[in-house]
C-alpha cells in the first residue's frame, strides 16, 4: 500500500541549493507542508513564494541558518515546531563537498564538512524522531553519495563523511523501525547542482537532475506496509 503525503509535515535542509530545492518543490507539489532551511535567505524566500503561488492550501515557512552550529540547529527545530507543530518528515539533504589533497585539508574545514553532512543529521533526526515515535509513523531521508562506497582522489573528507551517514543511516534504521519510523539512505552518484560543478574529471552532462531524484526520494517513502528498501544506491547510466 501506498500512502499520499498530502498534508505531511517536512522538514528540508539545504533547500536553497539544487537537490534541497528540487525534494521541496516536488514534496510541495505532492501536498506537504514545509520548513524550509538553508545559508541563504532570498532563495529560501524565493522558493516558499514560488511553492504558496502553485500550492496555495500549503504551509510554508523558512528560517536561514548555518547547521554546523548546533545552536541554530536547536533554534531552527524550535521555530519548525512552532509553524508546523509535529514534524513528520525529514530530509537531511544540505552538504558541503571540500575538494582538496589530505595534506591541504584545514581542520577547520574537516571540522565544518562532518558538522554539516554527519553531526547535523544526527541531531534533527534525533530531535524530530521522538515525535515520529510517539505517532508510530515517520520518515527520514539521509542523503550518501557514491562517495559513501568508495574514496576518490581528492575529496578524503567529504568521502569520510557520506561513509559516515551510510553507517549512521544504517543504525537509525535498526533502532526505529518497529516504532513506525523509516529511515532511507538514498546514495546517488553525482548531481547536476552547483556543488556538481565542483566535481573533477567527470563530464557534467551525465550527471543526474535533482529533479528526478527528488520524485524519487518522494515515491520510495510512501510505501507503508512490509516492504521498504532502507538503503539505495542510484547510480548514472553513462559515468564518464
Amino acid at each position: 500500500m501506498t500512502i499520499l503525503l498530502k498534508g505531511k509535515n517536512c522538514f528540508v535542509t539545504g533547500a536553497s541549493g539544487g537537490l534541497g530545492k528540487a525534494i521541496a518543490e516536488e514534496f510541495g507539489n505532492r501536498g506537504c507542508n514545509l520548513f524550509l532551511t538553508g545559508r541563504n535567505e532570498e532563495k529560501l524566500a524565493r522558493l516558499k513564494d514560488d511553492l504558496k503561488r502553485k500550492n496555495p492550501l500549503g504551509n510554508y515557512d523558512y528560517f536561514s541558518a548555518d547547521i554546523s552550529d548546533i545552536g541554530e540547529i536547536e533554534t531552527l527545530v524550535e521555530k519548525a515546531r512552532v509553524a508546523l507543530g509535529e514534524i513528520n518528515i525529514l530530509i537531511n539533504s544540505a552538504g558541503i563537498f571540500p575538494v582538496g589533497e589530505i595534506e591541504g585539508v584545514s581542520l577547520k574545514q574537516y571540522d565544518e564538512c562532518f558538522n554539516v553532512n554527519v553531526k547535523a543529521p544526527f541531531i534533527l533526526s534525533r530531535m524530530f524522531a521522538v515525535d515520529m515515535r510517539k505517532k508510530n509513523w515517520g520518515r527520514i531521508v539521509n542523503i550518501g553519495s557514491s562517495s559513501s562506497y568508495a574514496g576518490y582522489k581528492g575529496t578524503a573528507v567529504y568521502c569520510s563523511t557520506k561513509h559516515a551517514i551510510l553507517g549512521l543511516g544504517r543504525a537509525m534504521y535498526a533502532e526505529w523501525k518497529d516504532e513506525g519510523v523509516r529511515v532511507f539512505t538514498v546514495s546517488p552518484g553525482s548531481l547536476k547542482t552547483e556543488m556538481g560543478r565542483d566535481v573533477v574529471g567527470q563530464d557534467y552532462d551525465t550527471f543526474i537532475k535533482p529533479q528526478e531524484l527528488a520524485h524519487f526520494v518522494a515515491d520510495i517513502i510512501s510505501y507503508d506496509n512490509e516492504m521498504i528498501s532502507e538503503e539505495i544506491r542510484v547510480n548514472r547510466v553513462i559515468v564518464q
